[in-house]
This record gives structure tokens, sequence and C-alpha cells, in this order.
């Protein structure tokens, strides 16, 4: 299993600090010997997320490291024109010595969909064709006129990475052997409001692995929301402050943080703490990538740094990670 950092870009500074900070941040992750490093992407509002062209940052990120894989987690494929997609992924993964990855989702807030001349209702249909474009542009085909995409990026078509919260989207990207992307959190269906993350998952994981083509390989990330600190008290601390920001879809009392962890499904406390979280999490015997986020704790950056070095050196290796020295496989 490979591990990996992700950043939604939320220090509560501006925008270029907030940049100067999530590259600073996989900068230490690849010095832990972290596989991957994964961005977001979010438009206009930047209180959800700091970031609407994770392409940019990535390739400044590419100049800084050497070594650690890049992906985007998602691109909002809907929005976006995909043969300028297909164009940019194929420039960055070109300048990052071959370790781009591409996550991609139809989502996004609805609200977004009004400035790129779309609407929300047909998110599902454009996202369809709007991958079915990707794909065959980085497989070299036609894409009109006699033209193919330049330079040509045959890699690509085997580092997608679909997003979903629903079992339709793990056969989804199942069938097209793709990779599966498992979210931090999801919504508790309103008949079981008490379901655990895994069990809203598992059938995710099943119907991807039902549809996996004979032969292929699969390729699962399951992100999670792991704050670590030197002491439970100061992780607790933390976590009581960010996630009394966060937004849940039913009331709970802003003193039951416990009800709080629960909820937002976080992991948090000493390497001990976290590690014993972790084990219980039955969907992580099933992924081949395990990505760690500090969202929606959201601690000051020094703390993220030290959660990073706790979770490569401690956390990830009791649950069998070794530090990669070299570049990660994609």
């Amino acid at each position: 299993m490979r591990i990996g950092f992700f950043t939604r870009l939320l220090d509560d500074v501006p925008a270029g600090e907030r940049y100067r900070l999530a590259a600073e941040q996989i900068e230490h992750a690849e010095a832990f010997g972290f596989d991957t490093a994964w961005v977001a992407q979010h438009h206009f509002d930047g209180d959800e997320g700091g970031l609407p062209a994770p392409l940019v940052f990535l390739a400044h990120v590419a100049a800084r490291t050497t070594r650690i894989r890049l992906g985007t987690g998602i691109i909002t494929l809907p929005l976006e024109q995909p043969v300028r997609v297909a164009e940019d992924t194929a420039v960055l993964d070109l300048l990052s010595g071959g370790r781009l990855e591409v996550g991609v989702a139809g989502g996004g807030t609805p609200s977004s969909f009004a400035p790129f001349g779309h609407d929300p209702a047909d998110r599902a249909a454009l996202y369809a064709e709007h991958l079915d474009v990707l794909v065959r542009a980085w497989s070299g085909e036609d894409l009109g006129g006699g033209n193919r995409l330049y330079p040509p990026a045959p890699r690509l078509a085997g580092a997608i990475w679909e997003a979903t919260f629903s079992v339709s989207g793990g056969a989804r990207a199942g069938r097209a052997g793709n990779g599966l992307m498992l979210s931090r959190t999801q919504p508790r269906p309103a008949d079981d409001p008490q379901a655990t993350l895994a069990g809203i998952q598992r059938p995710i994981v099943d119907a991807y692995y039902d549809n996996l083509p004979a032969g292929a390989a699969p390729r699962i990330v399951a992100s999670r929301t792991a704050f670590v600190a030197d002491s439970r008290a100061e992780a607790l601390r933390l976590a009581e402050l960010g996630l009394g920001r966060g937004r849940l879809p039913f009331e709970l009392p802003d003193d039951d943080l416990d009800r709080r962890i629960a909820a937002f499904d976080v992991h948090v406390g000493t390497p001990q703490d976290v590690i014993e979280s972790l084990r219980a999490d039955p969907t992580l015997e099933r992924v081949t990538d395990l990505v760690f986020q500090a969202h929606s704790v959201d601690p000051p950056h020094p703390l993220i740094l030290r959660s990073i070095e706790l979770l490569a050196t401690e956390v990830a290796p009791a649950l069998g990670w070794l530090p990669s020295t070299e570049m990660s496989s994609p």
C-alpha cells in the first residue's frame, strides 16, 4: 500500500500564501517518503477550497520535487474543455518526469456551473462526454480534422482515477479499468443516519472489483482525515476548533466533540490513537493507496508538518507501509 498527502489549501491566509504553504507541505511529505501528493479543485469559494487551477499549481510543485507522484483530487471535468485538459496534463506529465496522476469527477458546487455556461442537471452527461474525449486524446485518436494530441501522452490513459460517492460510479470506474477514489467522508443515507463510512463504501468497492476486467490490477485510493500530534490533548483541542467550523447535515451540540469526530470520520490524537482508529476501518484492507489529509481539522501549518512526520515515521509503518526512496510506479 502506498501512502499520500492531500491538501485542500484552506489555511486562513491570502491565496498566494496558501499556495506557498501547500507546496512546502508536499515537499515535506516527499522528504519523509510519502508516495503521492494530491490537490483538490474548487471554483469561486475560497472557504470551500482555495485552488481553481490544480494543474498550474502542480507544475510549480513538480519543479520543486523529484520523486513524489502528483495527483488531482479532483478535476471537475464537466466544467473543463477536455482537449485543453489533455494538452495541459500531457505537458505537465513531461515536465514532472511522468509523475502525474489524474483524478476526475463530475461533482462540484451546483452554483459553479453557471459561469461556465452549463446546467448542473447536465453534469452526468457532460462528465461522460468529456471523459471520453480526454481518453481518446491521450490514446492518440483523431480528434477531428486529422488532429491528434501533441505532445502525445498515452501513459495518462492508464493514470485516471474516478472519484465517486455511488455504487454505480464504482462499477463505472471498474469497467473502464480506471482507479477508484473514495472520499474521506460521505453523506449518510436519510434512512440510516448512523451508518459507518466503511459500511457506505463497502458496496462501492464491491462494485468496482466485480466490474474490473480480467487481469486488470485494482487501483483504489481511500482518502482519510488524519491529524496526529505529540499529545492527545493538543490534537483534541485543535479538532474541537476545526470541527466546530464544519457544516453538518444535522444538528449536534457544540460541546459534543466525540460525535463530531465520528460524524466527520476523523482520525485524531497521538500516533497510537490514530493507528488504532485506522486499524478499525475495514475499507483500508482492500485499497492500494491510503491518502491522509488534515481537513476538516485544519490545524496551523507547523502542526500539519509535524503530523506529516508522525504519519510517516509511526502511523503508516504500523499499517505495513515502508518509506519510498525512489519514484513510485504509477
